[in-house]
């Protein structure tokens, strides 16, 4: 079987979206049947689909145009992508089950129902993953980089593991012991621990004993093994170790089995709705996050059937959470293995470019946007403009305010430490910290405890809705009035993530957006509860509020111009398709005979392609080596797609029911006629061109990679960006050699 052919065959065995027939609730339109607008067939469960994305990730695991350590990367994501959604969306499914709860998910199916999907996907998922290692181990041991096993290890090589042993790994490790006195121990969230039965050396069977190693968080799980020869690297693991010497945690005993075990708990944090502290209740909640409820263990088959029992019953875990392998724990550890000193087996470094507009003004970020609106595309272009642009903020003495959300940041973030730079230089500083953050709640409190030590006014938004917009705005005087300089993001002020998330950063001088922003903050910082009096913008959408209506709004506006025999289209771009309402209006749409092209990462609810409810609608899936992140959507607004008179936006917001209707989020027009032709007829075309890349999703939920076309070069839009310059960032000398502009074209699917 060839490799491509393989790639398809697994993701057909592993596909789990589709449906094998349609239930209850269907009509019928040219010979077959079509799910109605009020049937739950037409829509892909929320759960499964996710599952159907981390498969697209694991397939980028064999995917041959990728260096060895990147296919290794891969598998990683794909496991620790299943781990956090086994401690957030499984470990909901799981508590429902507990509560006797039987509300059916928007596809028609109950939390028990889903959870027995789900176990029976992710296990064949697991199992694909531990035959994705092997193969990979087996070609980096061509290729000169090996994890071996004790089994495998010369007596030099053991001098060499018991140095190690003793000065890095027996000081932290606290061997113990099961049994009446000794109460089985609590293993925390994804916690490892091994597990041995243990006789004395005189083999006294009837004073046999059951020793538990936890292992500690953090020591690394790989330790290198001495090696001369520099083209040849070794790794072994640290149980490996940990089992070698075990005698020395356990002395005048010796090992008869062992087993290792790993432990997921649910890690969800759910807030009482009229906590009065709101700093206090999560500091509280986030200490019982480690506490959580198990909702998977994994434990290796090498033990015996009495071990593995007395590991299950002794950590009360439900058999259906259980799962037992011969393969690697932890496989999104298999990460510490992407060494640097094969640079030969990862991707080429990539430096993103700075803006030449901004170096034509001498560096003055100001000046470059009063110049013109200009859009940044992360990470093919810098993150540090956004960093420069808060620190010239911040030490410009015609500043007079800077406002910043704060939704994802990074341990040592340049953005936080200009605002902080900012409010010890006297300059009102206000950041809106949003501490309902999943797994960055910990961090955002450091932050924000740092940035009310210096004097920022410091807002936690409201309690029930995460602010999840992405905004920066300055106020500057300028000749003795008051001008703002605004920033509107998709993605999140974090330095690490913008050099591996496709984003889009707007930079406007223009006072409209300014306003825009300056009300957006007021309506935040000024209420705790969502009040019922909603801004009056110039510009923007603002979910929960507007950006919904809004969207709907333009749908039923591009179906009423097909159906008047106008032009009309719809491209959007986002992570998730997931809210009803929107569905069910491009539905509508689609009935009209409205073009439209979807662009959807992960996620997807939405079922294309079916004859009388979808069939205009084709949906696509780029996974490759950046991580798709960017919202945008494009409205035909008369004209065909792509066109100068398209509505364009860019969003902090996909397009499912938390960001719409649970979350503060922002939808901001392109206007400016340089930047909406790069984000329309660049942006957008590359990735609907993209063909090296990229899954066609089907009408039963299967997900087919794209063919290139035999007549041209195949295109890939990651390759693309890293070699184009943007439109509206580029300066006065490249204007004349930017790339032609792209033409969508139509591809197959194999």
């Amino acid at each position: 079987m060839s490799e491509t052919q393989r790639t398809d065959a697994g993701a057909k065995a592993l596909n789990v979206s589709g449906r094998a027939s349609p239930r209850a609730g269907v009509k019928r339109h040219a010979g077959h049947e079509v799910p109605a607008l009020d049937s739950p067939d037409r829509f892909f469960n929320r759960e499964l689909s996710w599952l159907d994305f981390n498969i697209r990730v694991l397939e980028e695991a064999a995917n041959p145009s990728h260096p060895l350590l990147e296919r290794l990367r891969f598998l990683s994501i794909s496991a620790s992508n299943l781990d956090e959604f086994f401690m957030v969306r499984y470990a909901g499914l799981r508590e429902q089950m507990r509560q006797d709860i039987t509300t059916k998910s928007q596809d028609g199916l109950t939390p028990a129902e889903q959870v027995d999907r789900i176990r029976t996907v992710s296990n064949r998922l697991m199992m694909a993953q531990q035959k994705r290692w092997e193969a990979l181990r087996e070609e980096m041991r061509k290729q000169g980089i090996e994890v071996v096993n004790a089994s495998e290890i010369d007596d030099e090589d053991r001098v060499a593991l018991k140095a190690h042993f003793d000065a890095e790994l027996f000081p932290i490790i606290t061997p113990l012991s099961v049994d009446p006195v000794h109460p089985f121990p609590f293993i925390p969230n994804l916690g490892f621990a091994m597990a041995f039965t243990l006789t004395p050396e005189h083999n006294d069977t009837h004073q046999m004993m059951t020793g538990l190693v936890p292992m500690p968080t953090q020591m690394n799980r790989f330790v290198a093994l001495p090696e001369d020869d520099p083209n040849r690297l070794r790794f072994i693991a640290v149980e490996e170790v940990i089992g070698m010497f075990v005698c020395d945690l356990y002395p005048g005993y010796r090992e008869v089995e062992r087993c290792l075990f790993r432990v997921v708990r649910d890690s969800d944090i759910e807030i009482e709705e009229e906590a009065e502290d709101l700093i206090r209740e999560f500091e509280i909640l986030l200490n019982e996050r480690k506490r959580g409820k198990i909702v998977r263990i994994k434990i290796d088959n090498r033990g015996g059937s009495e071990l593995q029992e007395l590991i299950l019953r002794e950590i009360e875990a439900d058999p259906g959470d259980v799962v037992t392998t011969d393969g690697m724990l932890g496989i999104a550890q298999l990460s510490e293995l992407i060494t640097k000193e094969r640079p030969d087996l990862i991707f080429k470094p990539y430096e993103p470019r700075f803006p030449e507009r901004i170096r034509e003004f001498g560096g003055d970020i100001f000046a470059a946007i009063r110049h013109k609106d200009m859009i940044v595309h992360h990470p093919f272009e810098s993150f540090d403009v956004v960093v420069q642009f808060i620190r010239q903020a911040a030490r410009d003495p015609n500043v007079v305010a800077i406002k910043q959300t704060l939704y994802r940041t990074s341990k040592d973030s340049p953005v936080v430490e200009a605002l902080i730079e900012a409010a010890e230089a006297g300059k009102n500083v206000t950041a809106l910290v949003e501490i309902k953050a999943r797994f960055d709640e910990e961090a955002n409190l450091r932050w924000a405890r740092d940035l009310e030590r210096v004097g920022a006014k410091v807002v936690y938004g409201f309690l029930d809705y995460k602010t999840h917009a992405k905004l920066s705005l300055v106020v500057r005087r300028e000749d003795g009035e008051l001008r703002y300089y605004t920033h509107f993001g998709t993605g999140n002020y974090h330095p690490i993530t913008a050099r591996i998330y496709t984003d889009l950063s707007l930079f406007t001088a223009d006072n409209a957006f300014g306003r825009d922003a300056q009300k957006m903050f007021n309506f935040i910082t000024g209420n705790r509860e969502l009040p019922a009096v909603t801004p009056e913008f110039e510009r923007i959408s603002m979910s929960p509020k507007t950006l919904e209506a809004d969207l709907i709004r333009m749908i039923e506006q591009e179906a009423a111009n097909q159906k008047a025999g106008k032009p009309s289209g719809i491209w959007a771009k986002m992570n998730s398709l997931v809210d009803a309402d929107i569905i069910d209006a491009l539905y509508r749409a689609s009935q009209q005979g409205v073009p439209i092209t979807l662009i959807i990462r992960g996620i997807c609810c939405l079922r294309p392609g079916i004859e009388g409810l979808s069939e205009t609608i084709s949906v696509k899936s780029i996974v490759g080596r950046f991580l798709e992140h960017s919202r945008i959507c494009c409205f035909g607004n008369g004209h065909h797609l792509p066109s100068a008179k398209a509505k364009v936006f860019i969003s902090s917001a996909d397009w499912m029911q938390r960001n719409l209707k649970r979350r503060v989020e922002s939808l901001v027009p392109i206007l400016n006629p340089t930047v909406h032709r790069q984000v329309l007829h660049q942006i957008m075309v590359a990735n609907i061109n993209d063909d090296t890349q990229s899954w066609v999703l089907e009408p039963d939920g299967r997900y087919k990679r794209i063919k290139a076309s035999p007549k041209g070069e195949p295109f890939s839009s990651h390759e693309y960006f890293m070699s184009a310059p943007s439109y509206s960032g580029a300066g006065r000398s490249l204007e004349v050699n930017m790339p032609p502009k792209l033409t969508p074209r139509k591809r197959s699917v194999k």
